[in-house]
């Protein structure tokens, strides 16, 4: 028996940050998770590297981590490697950032989407982050799209 469900692909960092409960407002340009308001998404690690390095700035910074948190963070995300669906994590409410947002409140929404900038965006909030089992490979997609998990992988 499998159980088919929406996927979406993270790059790393992120993904793992997402799994391990770091993350937990995804940000978007266009309300993608919008659709899935109290569903479960699964989550793909791509075989890419998100390329800017301002998470690194949000975790040492606004999350307070040393050098050595970061890495155990990071060595935990990789857990199960590149290009598999590696958990599940629930899609809250969508909304979009308001481009005036400022001040306490928007470094309170850059912690939990461990990204600088996020006016103007989409943004969706994650929770119940989970691993599966074992990973599951598959090669990834744009946007949104739908995996069939084998039950005896499901936490």
């Amino acid at each position: 028996m499998a159980v088919q469900m929406p996927c979406l692909s993270f790059r790393q960092p992120y993904a793992g940050l997402v799994l391990d409960g770091v993350k937990t407002v995804e940000s978007r340009w266009r309300p993608l998770l919008a659709p899935l308001e109290n569903q479960t998404l699964a989550v793909h690690v791509a075989q890419r590297d998100w390329e800017g390095s301002e998470w690194r700035a949000v975790l040492s910074g606004l999350l307070g981590m040393d050098g050595a948190q970061i890495e155990a963070l990071l060595e935990s995300g990789e857990r199960f490697g590149r290009g598999v669906v590696a958990g599940l994590v629930d899609v809250g409410r969508t909304w979009l950032c308001p481009a005036s947002l400022q001040g306490m409140e928007l470094q309170c929404l850059e912690q939990s989407a461990v990204l600088i900038g996020l006016q103007e965006k989409h943004l969706s909030n994650l929770s119940n982050p989970r691993w599966l089992k074992a990973p599951l490979r598959a090669p990834g997609g744009r946007d949104l799209w739908t995996i069939e998990i084998p039950a005896k992988l499901l936490p």
